[in-house]
């Protein structure tokens, strides 16, 4: 029987403010496992969760992530839409002083529903996340929790991690 997975949102939401001391104690005692065993651990759970959880079923990054995108990406995104690039700037991107550049709307104007209506030529940082599938998940598990109660991937993630590695609060 494949596992279940908690997907409600408002449930994981209200876990997770629950959770806070829990978590930040389950952070500090990562320092204690070899980095790339967590890795290897994490890319496993992520593969496993992420089979069972779809992204496009929730889509609730796109409602509150600021997501970076590259000079190719925009050339690329402006080709899909049809579109001149410097109208697709105008409409959809913000250029920092320094030359970065980012959607300039949250939720992102792409998202339908919880569905995104350029998922083909999404940005690599939409791909990515919530880069569970790389390395230094130690290093990076604080901006992990970030995200803890907002995306179920996440979510059953470092709950599976914890039960894995016998977790219990006064570790």
């Amino acid at each position: 029987m494949a596992k279940v997975y908690e997907t409600n949102l408002q449930v994981i939401a209200e876990i997770a403010a629950g959770k806070e001391e829990e978590n930040d104690h389950f952070m500090r005692s990562l320092r204690k496992y070899d980095g790339a065993e967590l890795d290897a651990r994490a890319h496993r759970l992520n593969t496993e969760v992420s089979a069972a959880v779809s992204c496009t079923d929730c889509g609730n990054c796109c409602t509150h992530l600021i997501v970076n995108i590259t000079k190719p990406e925009i050339e690329r995104l402006a080709v899909f839409m049809g579109m001149p690039e410097a109208e697709l700037r105008e409409k959809y991107i913000e250029e920092s002083m320094a030359g970065n550049c980012f959607i300039n709307s949250v939720p992102c104007h792409f998202l339908s529903g919880s569905i995104c209506s350029i998922y083909s030529e999404r940005f690599t940082e939409c791909r990515d996340f919530p880069h569970l599938h790389k390395p230094g998940f130690r290093e990076r598990f604080l901006g992990t929790l970030l995200h803890y109660s907002s995306c179920p991937i996440i979510y059953n993630v470092v709950e599976e991690m914890k039960q894995e590695l016998d977790f219990f609060e006064g570790d």
